[in-house]
């Protein structure tokens, strides 16, 4: 799974080390994480911290499956569309990026 943390910190006029400061984090760290296998709510800090939606930190086209157990419920993710079900289950919220990923797969 690629992370596009990189290109919108640079499109937000953004160094990765205040990305990390406003994260509480040391920048090797934050480079781990990024390059490591996040947890969904590593990944939420690190949206909101950057001021977009889990789903915006991934490439449109990965490819990526697993099975997240969250509060003893199984979730199956096999690509955006299940994470962004599972990202707006767990954090009761609405996201936007839904149509843009069916509008995606249509092409």
């Amino acid at each position: 799974m690629k992370l596009r943390v990189k290109e919108i910190c640079k499109t937000k006029g953004l160094l990765m080390e205040e990305l990390a400061d406003r994260l509480g984090i040391a920048r090797v760290n934050l480079t781990k994480t990024i390059n490591g296998n996040p947890t969904i709510e590593t990944l939420k800090k690190i949206a909101d911290a950057l001021g977009v939606s889990v789903i915006e930190l991934f490439e449109p086209e990965s490819n990526f499956y697993g099975v997240v157990i969250y509060k003893g419920e199984t979730y199956r993710i096999d690509g955006l569309k299940s994470l962004n079900e599972f990202v707006r289950k767990v954090y009761n919220i609405k996201t936007d990026v839904e149509p843009e990923v069916e509008a995606e797969k249509e092409e």
